[in-house]
């Protein structure tokens, strides 16, 4: 994996609080969404998402909004089966939690953004997947770019002049240009 992947990632773990939260004990792989108690919770079994054996999601605020978000990257159950069978994913180990994160992104037709060092462009790409990002607009706390700018360097992320306009967030996807991107 390329640096500028492992720092976006990294940066993505800060911004989510999970690799920085007091709980963890493995880089924020092991990370439970913090309910209304704020009771930071963790995990130790990574053979599946921790609320796949029937555990009750919890409940995130006072009007009742629950969520079963897990791991690194704060992952829905919903989606798990899906990525489980397309990335062939065998547990949800931290490997498995960035190949995840990876798909996610390529997806967004981000991950040649992030190799080009188009730091600010990636994360617009991106930014409604994860709520703690500028912009996500789920009307829960979003990090300011420049935090998460010094996150992603302070992780070995570089920053680069595109020699060429890379595409923006109205050009239809055409992330085929800018390198192999795993479509589905």
């Amino acid at each position: 994996m390329t640096s500028n992947r492992t720092a976006f990632l990294d940066m993505l773990g800060v911004s989510e609080g999970t690799s920085t939260s007091p709980a963890t004990r493995n880089k924020g792989y092991d990370v439970i969404v913090t309910g209304v108690d704020g009771k930071p919770e963790t995990f130790t079994d990574y053979s599946t998402h921790p609320f796949a054996n029937g555990r009750p999601s919890k409940v995130i605020n006072s009007k009742g909004l629950t969520s079963n978000a897990s791991g690194r990257y704060q992952f829905m159950l919903k989606d798990w089966a899906h990525y489980k069978s397309l990335l062939h994913l065998v547990d949800f180990g931290p490997a498995s939690q960035d190949l995840w994160a990876l798909q996610l992104i390529r997806e967004r037709g981000a991950l040649p953004l992030i190799d080009a060092g188009s730091f600010d462009l990636a994360v617009a790409r991106v930014r409604n997947l994860w709520a703690s990002l500028p912009g996500a607009g789920y009307g829960q706390f979003e990090n300011s770019l420049d935090k998460l700018r010094a996150a992603y360097l302070a992780a070995g992320g570089e920053l680069y002049a595109p020699a060429a306009a890379p595409p923006t967030e109205d050009t239809e996807d055409d992330s085929a240009s800018w390198g192999n991107e795993v479509r589905r």
